[in-house]
């Protein structure tokens, strides 16, 4: 096939021209569009020429004629979460998420759903639950994997023992062909010219050929073209990967979900016990039968007893009937078993589940946080076959002395792992190499697939001959021919493939670490290998936001890939790369890369909900650190960045500059000189800063001075300027437990505004001041009423001066206020306040702080109901920076003020962050409160005060 291309892998302008006169989606071969694409959820890295993002079938269709005429290859990709390679290539990507995501018809009657390819998988759910059905395969990746994207990898998930594959769930398909022309797939149906004829003239060897197992992905499946299996060119052409053609419709098959479950939870004493109990409880007809051991579990999060667990979930059609099918079952394997919890609450459940579906971001990360990758994720052997092959499996790890933590679908023989690979030396990718063949060849001595669940890509198609011979593997080539002769789709993959240590995507990174500020503890200092944390399994794209989660507002707002957690890693990696082979060449100037974390808001959502920890609002402001480094910056980074400076200037003319700002031609003058956005009201300034109101009451001798009874408070910008009644409730608040209140020192500051502006020189000169200042209070516990700024403590400070011990002192000494309360004064009772409470839990405290404590307040108080997720939009700065108002609106539209208008009448608004309850005043016209406000308003209320029975912990 003709490349296409123009020379030095420049853009072909004829074939970009004649995209843009024949297809009415976007066309894009800039290089955000292509560093957005270079890399799915794999090993691999291929760079395209550009990406068209079609609107309908006749774009797709008009795109492979057009990339046929031009001789370029063209690469349908879904969601973007393949783990082996298969969603990468070197032409242009076909985007099928952003326009192809109709339901065109759900039929309950028939129990059938014609979609889209770009439908994503819990869009489909949703829509078939109403009608108590379902769709039956559901990866991991569920909240974002697309079906298009399930169909080209035969995807399955953990419900497969009941309900099969997806190819077992496919009925008819509508595939556009390299070309332009289309196909209709269903049972009896032709397929292409010339199909038929190759089948019978291997009839024997497609009946002998194929493992019998239920996982069985690796290859095509010709053997669903045999006359007495239909033919079924639909199933056939389900895990061909992209090289066939490009689905545009699907009638799918769709089940009856359960209308109650429960989930039996089964402890053994190692691995090889519970793979070698699965397929014992396969006849009680499970809906799961999922296994993992103890390497995988961070914490035991309501485990029984065991070193590894079966998690084996049954239906029912009511809570009694899942529940006694679950019991039954536990029963069946209490002789091998060491103990077990059956799970009927379905929070208790989700928490379970959650541990199984972020195992493949957890698995990445080994106990000592060095690195593991995939490549053999998902080999699958015949059940019965599973417990010995465990164990050959691990010895093999040894043998070439390398770690992994296997987990997976035990009842149906596939397992997933992550593995230590040396992927970043020419010694360690020669071990890969070497251990893959071996492990091929132990797979198929089991009797096993290479590919369970995720297909072949780039990582396992050089090893199919092991699995299924020289002639089987010569007729999957003819098979690929009749349907693409030119040979333009996904070229490389699964026929005449790419070697597996070839396109690797680590080859183009620096090769020694590169000069940065912060210290990246959790990455050995190495920027690099912070932004290779990011493997792709783009848990950032879940478009609806579950429970307390944060990650990612902006692709929430925005739908685009490059305002997502992982897209922004892509484009970092490609800066990294640079001249030695990355799409993005101008390095740390790069305006891709800056536009790209414009819209990142730091809330560092990724850096708890991520399962691999990217911390995107830290390599946010590395990057506008070097960005912006000797150059003019834009004005909001000097009058938001600068902030605490001005406050402090500004402080002894509040009232004057208040009259002003109400003056709406100054106002809007100040707001354009200063960058702000013209909507942005500017925030009141405090008549009385915080600390001269809480010294003023000192020196009246309010306070008789006990060192082991003072309480520290520490004065924030934020309180101590623009909402000191936060600081007054919390003095208010900790009297009552018996503790006098003190400021913990003068001119404080934690350095946030210039970290989130990435003015990282001013914030560590600011951090080194600040803890000269506190001399002999350091190990003092201090408690921070405003979540950012102690984020900022805990997590910013240590991580700026790695080398100053102070500063690690200084963050274990960090408390909220429930902490403290918690800590400090165990016994004392809060004011009973019994009232109805929604509003917003600040971003940094979810992704840093942890808000248990903060619950566990609340319940004591009687103030019941839940708390959003998500980020208000304004997360400080962000929100009042010019060109940032339409995205913060619509972060504060996903969560936060939904819950607030659905409030019934009388329910408290609680938002412990400053930006959190600006955002609601000026959106939502309501006032949130501090949970110190609340609680100082009982105290005063008359709700009786409980004295404290002890002393609590001593010094404070």
């Amino acid at each position: 096939m003709a490349s296409g291309n123009a020379p030095n892998g420049g853009t072909p302008d004829a074939l970009v021209r004649e995209l843009r006169a024949s297809v009415r989606g976007e066309v894009a071969f800039d290089a955000t569009a292509r560093a957005l694409t270079t890399m799915d959820a794999s090993n691999y890295r291929r760079v395209p020429l550009g990406v068209v993002t079609p609107c309908d079938a006749d774009d797709v269709a008009a795109t492979l004629a057009a990339c046929r005429a031009h001789g370029v290859p063209v690469v349908p990709r879904g969601g973007g979460t393949s783990i082996a390679g298969q969603a990468t290539g070197t032409g242009v990507v076909l985007d099928l998420t952003r326009h192809l995501r109709s339901i065109v018809e759900l039929d309950p009657a028939s129990r059938t759903a014609v979609v889209q390819p770009g439908v994503v998988l819990d869009d489909l759910r949703a829509a078939a639950a109403p009608h108590g059905l379902t769709f039956g395969p559901d990866p991991s990746t569920h909240s974002r994997c697309t079906i298009g994207g399930m169909i080209g990898n035969n995807s399955c998930g953990s419900h497969s023992v009941a309900w099969g594959t997806t190819a077992d769930n496919v009925h008819a398909l509508t595939v556009a062909r390299y070309g332009g022309d289309t196909l209709r797939l269903e049972r009896g149906a032709e397929g292409p010219a010339g199909l038929r004829e190759l089948v019978a003239g291997h009839l024997a060897l497609l009946r002998t050929g194929f493992p019998g197992l239920p996982r069985r992905i690796s290859g095509y499946a010709l053997d669903a073209l045999l006359p007495e299996n239909g033919p079924d060119p639909a199933r056939a052409f389900c895990g061909s990967e992209g090289t066939l053609g490009v689905v545009t419709e699907a009638t799918l098959r769709l089940v009856e979900a359960p209308a109650a479950r429960a989930l039996a939870v089964l402890g053994y004493a190692d691995e090889s016990a519970a793979a070698e109990a699965a397929p014992g409880l396969l006849p009680f007809h499970p809906l799961t039968v999922e296994g993992m051991a103890a390497d995988l579990v961070r914490e035991p999060a309501g485990l029984p007893r065991g070193a590894a667990w079966l998690f084996a979930e049954t239906g029912g059609a009511t809570p009694a009937e899942a529940r006694a099918h679950a019991e039954r079952l536990v029963r069946a394997a209490s002789a091998d078993a060491v103990d077990a919890a059956v799970v009927t609450d379905p929070a208790g459940q989700r928490a379970l589940w959650r541990i199984r579906e972020d195992a493949a971001g957890t698995a990445t990360r080994m106990p000592d946080s060095s690195e593991a990758w995939p490549g053999w994720e998902d080999c699958a052997v015949p059940p019965a076959r599973l417990g010995p092959y465990l164990r050959d499996f691990r010895a093999l790890l040894t043998e070439h002395g390398l770690r992994g933590f296997p987990y997976g679908h035990f009842g149906d023989g596939c397992i997933h792992v992550r593995i230590d690979f040396d992927l970043l030396t020419g010694p360690g990718v020669a071990r890969f190499r070497r251990f893959s063949e071996d492990l091929a060849s132990l797979v198929v001595a089991h009797g096993g697939s290479l590919s369970g669940e995720h297909g072949d890509g780039q990582a396992r198609a050089e090893l199919l001959p092991r699995m299924y011979g020289d002639e089987l593997v010569a007729l999957f080539g003819r098979f690929k021919d009749l349907w693409d002769p030119d040979g333009g789709m996904n070229p490389g993959i699964l026929t005449r493939p790419a070697r597996l240590d070839e396109n690797l995507r680590f080859e183009v990174l620096p090769k020694k670490p590169v000069d940065v500020e912060f210290g990246y503890p959790h990455d050995g200092g190495d920027f690099s290998a912070a932004v290779r944390r990011c493997v792709g399994v783009a848990k950032c794209r879940t478009e609806q936001a579950s429970g307390p989660s944060v990650m990612c507002p902006s692709f929430r707002a925005t739908g685009e890939e490059a305002h997502s957690t992982r897209g922004r890693a892509r484009l970092l990696h490609e800066m990294l790369a640079g001249e030695a082979g990355g799409v993005i060449t101008d390095g740390w100037r790069s305006t891709e890369v800056r536009d790209a974390l414009d819209l990142c808001l730091s809330c560092k959502g990724c850096r708890s909900d991520c399962p691999v920890g990217v911390d995107m609002a830290t390599y946010k402001a590395e990057f506008l650190n070097h960005h912006y480094r000797g150059r003019l910056r834009p004005a909001a980074h000097y009058a938001m960045g600068w902030l605490p400076r001005w406050l402090r200037l500004a402080s002894p003319f509040a009232g004057a500059l208040n009259a002003l700002a109400r003056v709406r031609p100054l106002a809007a003058l100040a707001g354009r000189v200063s960058g702000i956005a013209p909507e942005r009201g500017i925030p009141v300034l405090a008549r009385e800063r915080f600390t001269r109101w809480l010294n003023r009451r000192w020196g009246k001798g309010t306070f008789i001075y006990s060192n082991d009874q003072v309480a520290f408070l520490w004065p924030d910008t934020f309180t101590e300027h623009l909402s000191p009644e936060v600081g007054r409730s919390a003095v208010r608040v900790l009297e009552a437990t018996g503790r006098q209140v003190l400021p913990a020192g003068r001119g404080l500051c934690c350095g946030l505004t210039y970290v989130s502006t990435g003015q990282l020189t001013r914030a560590r000169t600011v951090m080194r001041r600040t803890l000269e200042r506190l001399g002999g209070m350091l190990g003092t516990p201090v408690i921070v009423l405003e979540p950012s700024c102690a984020a900022t403590l805990r997590t910013d400070l240590p991580e700026l001066l790695p080398d100053d011990p102070r500063a690690a002192e200084l963050a274990a000494s960090v408390r909220t206020l429930a902490e403290y309360l918690e800590e400090y004064a165990p016994d004392w009772e809060p004011p009973r306040l019994d009232r109805q409470v929604t509003g917003q839990t600040h971003c940094h405290q979810h992704a840093v702080l942890g808000d248990a404590a903060d619950r566990r307040l609340r319940e004591r108080a009687g103030l019941s109901g839940e708390l959003t997720g998500g980020c208000c939009g304004l997360a400080g700065n962000f929100g009042f920076e010019r060109g940032h108002w339409e995205v913060s609106v619509a972060c504060a539209e996903d969560q936060l003020l939904p819950a607030v208008r659905q409030a019934p009448p009388g329910t408290e608004i609680l938002a412990d962050g400053f930006s959190c309850r600006t955002q609601l005043a000026q959106l939502g016209g309501v006032r949130a409160r501090h949970l110190a406000e609340v609680l100082a308003e009982g105290l005063d209320a008359g709700a009786p005060p409980q004295a404290p029975r002890s002393s609590g912990a001593g010094a404070a």
